[in-house]
């Protein structure tokens, strides 16, 4: 079938950056520079000229820049977002019949024989030559307007009679500035446009660098016989701000169900003085708008997102869609559960194990839209109450479908609302639900623990295509999640997790003060499960415990925030140790380089020659070098590509070394 159009000889393809083929946008944070590149070519050895096409969502008119050429038909341009939200992107290009002949021209123009021996037939193209240049002036300046138009004007009424003089030689006639002229009135009449204006989804810093601490609210009281509150969280607050976290998350804090109610590790009977688990969700008191009495009231909470703001966080609520038997919407609404043959609803299973206490919802429900918006309506509900940020409970086992709909629907009103996946699931479902508007993701990285797993992985998930999509967040720990290494490592071990957590991801957090204090005892062999587990009842923290890590995790938190290096994942790049034990990588950010040597045995020393890549780091062969390292404050001297570490896990696992760059008087400076 032929074209509509087969005169535009243009091709455009291999468009990046865009994922699953334009059918999900790409995502960039404010402030970023775009760099979009292109395989763009074309028949024959005419010059090909394009531009990069951009706006944000709701201009009305595109802004654009020039593409350059790479190689290979390869050509770039960039962009820089400056809106959060979401921007749209295309590009487009055409056959430049006048930087052609341009081109042409210099070349006959340097093939002159020498003046007074030139035939006429040897010089009677170059005329004719200018002629057709005269043309493509006097088109530009048709399609220009104003003061441009009179000088291309002019300048195609000098090429005119240049024409008709016919010199005995000649040099090229238009200068520069005629030449870039030109190229703001290009000939678009014959142009190609790609084929998809993407997208491209504009996220707030916090999407990319983020430090989070996890703490059950109903454990914060210092009187071991009451029940915590937000007060006592508020009370809190500067202790966790001074530690270095920027974002306080709360598992739910709404009404909890009393039928089938669960006791201590997970027993399926309880007393009258057992809290239950957060998320059996829901009492006659309300369900996910309403707030679990013995926090406080909706004016206490209000309070404390005031404080936190003053302490330079933000507080996160865990939003997990699910009921307990007693919510409001399984009387109200039961076509929203799963309705088993003898009447009664569907409880939470994952066979042999039994959740009684909650009721999932049924995405397959006939009035899926009504419960759609419900549960959009639950996000709106708090983000009113200035919350803007979400940890979303297990919403791989939500339809997809929703979760792409629902975060457009916020977002639309809310761009700044940051969205954080609790999807320890397959890779697939993990990076649908990114690609569906989720702004950052738990990952597998509590599952990583030899060297060569977590070079792989972080390989993986740091790189394009995937950070095109995806912004890991690392928890070495969670209330669900006691790896082995922490149960059989000691203080070494949670030194060393957390470690690898704050440096190789620019979104952390850990669950305290569980973390910090080292607990470590499983409710059963071979199991994750924490022995008297805060899911199912209130618990008392000694904060203060000499075994606490908080000094360490405070003093990384603070090199974290003095270290731009340290707070994307983008430039992570891995090197070469002699000891399978001693993982080794370093980051950027202009000047600022960081490298991190850790051991990961946290059991015995271990030691061994760094293979440096110099090329990475910016480092001359055979060139002596001064290193610092953050969390000792010794310097150190090294030299071109191989050099010594030594670790003691007892004492401090890791090195985070910072590079010192030389003035001009050849003394170190601090970036």
């Amino acid at each position: 079938m032929k074209p509509i159009e087969g005169r535009k000889r243009v091709i455009i393809e291999e468009v990046d950056p865009q994922v699953d083929c334009g059918r999900y946008p790409a995502k960039r944070i404010l402030g970023d520079t775009v760099k979009v590149t292109a395989a763009i070519f074309g028949d024959g050895h005419d010059h090909i000229s394009g531009r990069l096409l951009y706006r944000c969502a709701g201009e009305e008119g595109w802004r654009s820049t020039p593409l350059h050429p790479l190689t290979n038909d390869l050509w770039s341009a960039s962009f820089t977002v400056d809106k959060l939200g979401d921007w749209l992107y295309t590009l487009e290009a055409w056959v430049d019949h006048f930087d052609t002949w341009c081109d042409d021209l210099k070349k006959r123009l340097a093939a002159q024989p020498v003046p007074g021996q030139i035939s006429s037939t040897e010089v009677q193209d170059i005329p004719l030559a200018l002629s057709s240049g005269a043309q493509l002036l006097e088109d530009a300046a048709r399609r220009a307007r104003g003061a441009d138009s009179k000088v291309l004007a002019d300048e195609a009424a000098r090429l005119t009679k240049l024409a008709k003089d016919r010199s005995e030689s000649y040099v090229f006639p238009l200068s520069e500035e005629t030449v870039a002229l030109v190229a703001q009135h290009p000939d678009l009449t014959l142009a190609t446009r790609y084929r998809l204006e993407l997208h491209l989804w504009v996220d707030r810093e916090r999407a990319r660098y983020s430090t989070w601490y996890e703490l059950f609210p109903r454990s914060t009281s210092p009187d071991p016989n009451r029940h915590g509150t937000f007060a006592d969280v508020m009370a809190l607050l500067p202790g966790i701000a001074a530690m270095g976290f920027d974002v306080l998350y709360m598992p739910p804090i709404h009404p909890i169900g009393k039928a089938f109610r669960k006791g201590p590790n997970n027993s399926v009977t309880s007393t009258a003085n057992d809290p239950g688990s957060p998320w059996a969700i829901g009492a006659k008191e309300g369900g996910h708008k309403s707030i679990h009495a013995e926090l406080g009231t909706l004016r206490d909470f209000d309070a404390l997102v005031a404080a936190a703001r003053k302490h330079k966080m933000e507080v996160a609520l865990d939003i997990a869609f699910q009921c307990s038997p007693d919510h409001p919407w399984v009387a109200e609404h039961p076509d929203w559960f799963n309705i088993r043959p003898d009447g009664s609803i569907q409880y939470a299973e994952n066979p042999p194990k039994k959740y009684q206490d909650i009721y999932p919802l049924n995405f397959e429900s006939l009035d899926w839209r009504g419960l759609w918006e419900a549960l959009r309506d639950v996000f709106t509900y708090w983000i009113k109450r200035d919350i803007k940020i979400f940890r979303v409970d297990n919403p791989h086992t939500k339809a997809l479908p929703f979760w792409e709909w629902c975060i457009s629907e916020v977002h639309k009103k809310y761009p700044d609302v940051i969205f954080l996946a609790e999807a320890f699931t397959r890779p697939h479902v993990m990076y649908s639900l990114a690609k569906a508007g989720f702004s950052q993701s738990y990952t597998y990285f509590t599952w990583r623990n030899t060297k060569d797993e977590l070079q792989e992985y972080f390989e993986e998930i740091t790189k394009p295509p995937v950070t095109d999509f995806f912004h890991p967040n690392l928890w070495p720990n969670t209330p669900d999640i006691l790896h082995a290494a922490l149960q059989t490592g000691g203080r070494p071990a949670f030194m060393q997790r957390f470690l690898l957590a704050a440096t190789l991801g620019a979104n952390y957090g850990i669950y305290g003060p569980a973390y910090e204090l080292g607990e470590n005892v499983p409710a059963k062999a071979v199991s994750e499960e924490y022995l008297n587990s805060e899911k199912y009842e209130i618990r008392q923290w000694d904060r203060g415990a000499s075994i606490s890590i908080a000094p360490l995790i405070t003093q990384v938190n603070r090199i974290r925030s003095e270290n731009p290096a340290l707070q994307s994942d983008g430039s992570l790049h891995f090197h070469n140790v002699d000891n399978s034990n001693i993982l080794c990588y370093s980051k950027w950010s202009g000047e600022n380089q960081i490298l991190v040597a850790i051991n990961l045995d946290p059991t015995q020393e271990q030691a061994g020659w760094i293979d440096l890549d110099l090329k990475e780091l910016a480092i001359p062969h055979n060139e002596t070098f001064e290193i610092e390292d953050l969390l000792t404050g010794v310097r150190y001297q090294w030299h071109d590509r191989s050099n010594y570490v030594a670790l003691r896990p007892d004492v401090m696992p890791a090195h985070i070394f910072r590079l010192l760059r030389r003035s001009s008087n050849n003394t170190p400076v601090t970036p």
